[in-house]
Order: C-alpha cells, then structure tokens, then sequence
C-alpha cells in the first residue's frame, strides 16, 4: 500500500471518528441542558444508534455492495448527514430534534462498514496495516473530545447552562461535509456483488450463522453478548449527565480517557487472551463492568474522584477484553463460508438489539431516579448495570464450558 494512500485512509477513518465522538458523548447533557428530554426520551434519542445498526445491512447489502462504489456511497451519507447535524444544531425542543437524529444515525451506521470496505481493498496484508489506520479513528474521538472541552470549553459547567453544546452539531456538520467532499477522492472501490445476483435478506442480516447457536457454548456467548449491551448502554447515554451534574469541569476530556485507555488494553489483550484463554478473558471483561459501575455509584467530583476517573479508564478493559475477545471468538467458531455473516449477526444482535433494550432500560431507570430538586440518585442508577454485569457474569462463568480459542492478529 503506497504512503500515499495510507494517509488518506487515515484521514478518513479520523473523520469518521471525529465525527461520532463529536456529539455522541456530550448528547446527554444537551438533551436535559438545551431541550429538557426526560431519561425515557434521552434514551430514544440514543437508541437511534441501534435503529441505525439494525438498518445498516440494508444500506450495506441492497444498494453500496451491488449498485455504487462504496466511496461514493460514503460521501454521499456524510453530506446527508452534514444537513441533518446542522438542523440537530437548530433544534429547540425534542419534538423537532428527534426525526433528525433517527435520520442521521440511519445515514451514519452504515458508513461504519463502508470505511473499512474501502481501507481492506487497497490493503495486500490487512493484518498488518488495518491497525496502522484504524487506530486513527480512536485518535479522532479522543481529538474531538479535547477539542470541546479545553479548545472551545463548551462542556464547562457555565456554558453547558447557556446552551453552547449545540455549537458540537456545528462542529460535526462542517467534519461531516469535509468528509462528504473528500470521500469522491478516495481510491475506488467498486461493488462486491453483480446487481444481476440474488442477494436474499437472511444473506443481508447474516441469518446464515443462526446454526452456529446449536453450539451450546456459542449460544452461551450470543445470549452473554446481547445482555451485556444493557448495562453497556447506561455507560454512554449517562456518563456525560453524570459528570456535568457532579459539575465537573472538562467532563468530555475527561470521558475520553476511556478511549485512550481502549487503544492501551488493545496492545495488552493478545498477551492477556494467550496466557488465560478466551473464557478467563471475557469475565475478566464482564467484572470490569461491575466494578466501574461501583466506582461510579460511590465515587464523587471532590475527594473520591479518583474513583469516577478509575471507572472511565476501565473502558479500554470492558470494551475490549469482552468485544474484541468475542469477535475473535466468533471468527473461530464460523468457518469460512459463514465468517461474514456471524460478525454480521453478532453486530445486530449487539449494537441493534442489545443497545436499543439497553436505551429503553436506562432511560426508565433515570426517570425513576429523578430527585425533587431535577438531579438524579446516581449511587441507585449505577448500582443496576453494576448488579446486571455481576448478573451476566455468574451465568457465564457457570454455563460457558471452557474451550481453547486461538488469538488471531487479523
């Protein structure tokens, strides 16, 4: 792969990150700050990532692997999605904020899957050279969050209060556009499949790897996975409101500790998965959950925040010591021929499935939890995705027969 192309991969996947990490984190606190959503109503605004997730394939499979190269499907979505972040900025009421958002995140999942499309095809040894680009996209969240909190201070308790989050749609929407613009410039990458080819739904969704639930331990594992999305959904749609209610100052900087820590755990997980193997590896991921959450139930924003900084640097554990680990999982018990559609199925199931009940869950737990005063009992919001993670964790620890999992670089 020439340096050349490499950079503009690179540039791309940053945006595309960017972009995500730009608004995505802070959306809680704009909701409640700008728009005075209730729980129930941040959580639909949030689910419409899964919304996205469950459509995507659609996207994918119908029109961007049969119709059009995927770099102008890309570019085409993230125009799309520069309008509708901009009228997101323009929005006074969770009425009016709402039909934009679902239509952003249905335009935006599915360029998730066309970045990497368009990197793996210019890629001769992908195993190699796909981490060199894609932990670009982890350093544009991270740049994004910094951006927003010591660059323009948006997330300071003071301008939270006059509403200057909604300058982050802004942001996002002039990202959005450039993206839009340069995809057209990126390396061609024509359609996968002959548009005269029959391509069935249960071939879109990836139903084809519904056999591999006849295995107990990856029925075991599929169901684990989808639960553990629940409390996984309490951490992104709750840790911005959280922090800003505990009036902690550069709060989004502050989140994005957890992406840093992400890239870290990423490094130590093939040694981590070689030494204990796969099941030692997901609970050990499964107890990060639970003890974040304790750390977040009792830690506070004066002499006890070290433990709310502890509980976000766990991320880079909890996301990859169960996600990653699971993907690679997932990969050996496929085989070839289905390979593509259990990651498919398992995507679905997750970031559709798991995360839209996971939304539902946490915004009627926030509402239950509202004190008189308009702030929240976060020790009894926190303790239920504490309790749900300890919960998945006991049931798969007992029912999870131990199996030998080879760690794979690709």
């Amino acid at each position: 792969m020439k340096k050349s192309t490499q950079f503009q991969l690179s540039f791309m996947m940053f945006l595309e990150f960017f972009i995500w990490g730009g608004w995505f984190v802070t959306l809680g606190s704009f909701l409640g700050n700008n728009l005075s959503a209730t729980g129930a109503e941040t959580g639909m605004a949030y689910s419409t990532q899964s919304w996205g997730a469950i459509i995507a394939p659609f996207i994918i499979g119908l029109i961007a692997d049969r119709f059009f190269n995927a770099e102008k499907i890309l570019g085409i979505l993230h125009l799309i999605g520069a309008f509708l972040m901009y009228q997101m900025s323009q929005s006074t009421e969770f009425g009016a904020f709402y039909p934009y958002v679902l239509g952003y995140m249905i335009a935006y999942m599915p360029t998730l899957a066309l970045v990497n499309s368009v990197s793996f095809n210019q890629m001769n040894d992908p195993a190699k050279q796909f981490p060199l680009v894609r932990v670009w996209g982890t350093i544009g969240w991270i740049v994004a969050g910094l951006l927003i909190s010591f660059a323009f201070k948006w997330d300071s308790i003071e301008n939270i209060g006059q509403g200057m989050l909604s300058n982050t749609f802004t942001m996002v929407a002039i990202a959005s556009a450039i993206l839009g613009v340069f995809s057209f410039t990126l390396p061609k990458t024509p359609p996968k499949v002959s548009k005269d080819e029959k391509v069935t739904i249960s071939d879109i969704l990836g139903l084809d790897a519904l056999k591999l639930l006849k295995d107990r331990n990856f029925l075991v594992f599929f169901v684990s996975s989808v639960l553990i999305c629940i409390p996984l959904a309490f951490y992104y749609q709750n840790i911005s409101p959280f922090l800003t209610e505990y009036k902690v100052e550069n709060s989004t900087a502050w989140a994005s500790l957890g992406q840093i820590s992400e890239v870290g755990f990423m490094l130590l997980l093939p040694f981590f998965f070689k030494k204990y193997g796969f099941k030692k590896t997901i609970i050990f991921g499964m107890l990060a959950w639970a003890i974040r959450y304790a750390l977040f139930a009792f830690g506070n924003a004066g002499d006890l925040f070290f433990m709310l900084v502890i509980g976000i640097a766990l991320h880079g554990i909890c996301y990859d010591f169960f996600f990653v680990s699971g993907q690679i999982y997932t990969d050996s018990k496929a085989g070839d021929k289905v390979k593509s559609a259990a990651q498919g199925l398992i995507t679905l199931a997750t970031y559709g499935v798991g995360m839209l009940v996971g939304f539902w869950v946490a915004g009627q737990i926030v509402d239950k939890n509202v004190l008189a005063d308009g702030a929240h009992s976060w020790l009894d919001i926190w303790e239920f995705p504490a309790l749900f993670a300890l919960g998945v964790l006991v049931f798969f620890a007992i029912v999870f027969k131990n199996e030998k999992v080879e760690y794979k670089d690709a």
